[in-house]
């Protein structure tokens, strides 16, 4: 009889231990999982994890120290498309380089959302993924679009003439305005890394 308590006790001291290894193998896996998340990752999870039409944001502070509310569209290699909300300019939508980013305040459940990261099953549609910074300048650029650029210390508005590697042309012009010779008042090169916020 006392041999079935040794062993009773034996097999109970071993499932215990078993078991804890099991759970500390499950956290460790679960520390190394949000090591790999980036911030790009966990804005890619709230994204997906809200519903299409329903009015949910997240409000970024930006390197230049502003605030503002956006709901992230598109997501590329080092920056996203949103839908810029506030402030009276409901439909503007806006790009923003991941590196302007100082800050994003989330709601509790948009932590839990983000923590989740992007689902690995189902990578991104599409090139945009891919796509860098200087690509969707580019293409702003051959469109003749006209932007305002939010730097790290003053706004600026004109046509992009060309972009660069690392920096990009603007023709600086009133807001909303033609790109004409005549009203142009000056060029600027724009270092891609002052760049905080570009509402189309």
């Amino acid at each position: 009889m006392r041999w079935d308590d040794l062993f009773d006790d034996l097999e109970g001291q071993l499932e215990h231990e078993i078991s804890a290894e099991e759970v500390d193998l499950r956290a460790e896996e679960e520390r190394l999982r949000l090591g790999r998340l980036s911030l790009r990752d966990r804005i890619i999870a709230i994204r997906g994890s809200e519903p299409k039409h329903s009015p949910w944001s997240i409000r970024l502070r930006l390197s230049s120290g502003r605030y503002i509310d956006v709901r992230p569209d598109t997501v590329g290699r080092d920056w996203f498309s949103a839908d810029l909300l506030g402030d009276g300019i409901r439909g503007a939508q806006c790009i923003v380089p991941l590196g302007a980013i100082s800050g994003i305040l989330l709601t509790h459940s948009q932590v839990a959302q983000s923590l989740a990261g992007p689902d690995r099953e189902q990578p991104e549609r599409g090139l945009s993924g891919r796509l860098t910074l200087g690509f969707v300048l580019r293409d702003l650029c051959r469109r003749r679009a006209s932007v305002e650029l939010d730097l790290l210390d003053e706004t600026v508005a004109g046509t992009i003439d060309r972009v660069g590697r690392d920096h990009l042309d603007l023709a600086v012009h009133e807001p909303g305005s033609a790109r004409r010779e005549s009203a142009v008042s000056q060029y600027r090169l724009i270092p891609f890394v002052q760049l905080s916020l570009v509402r189309v």
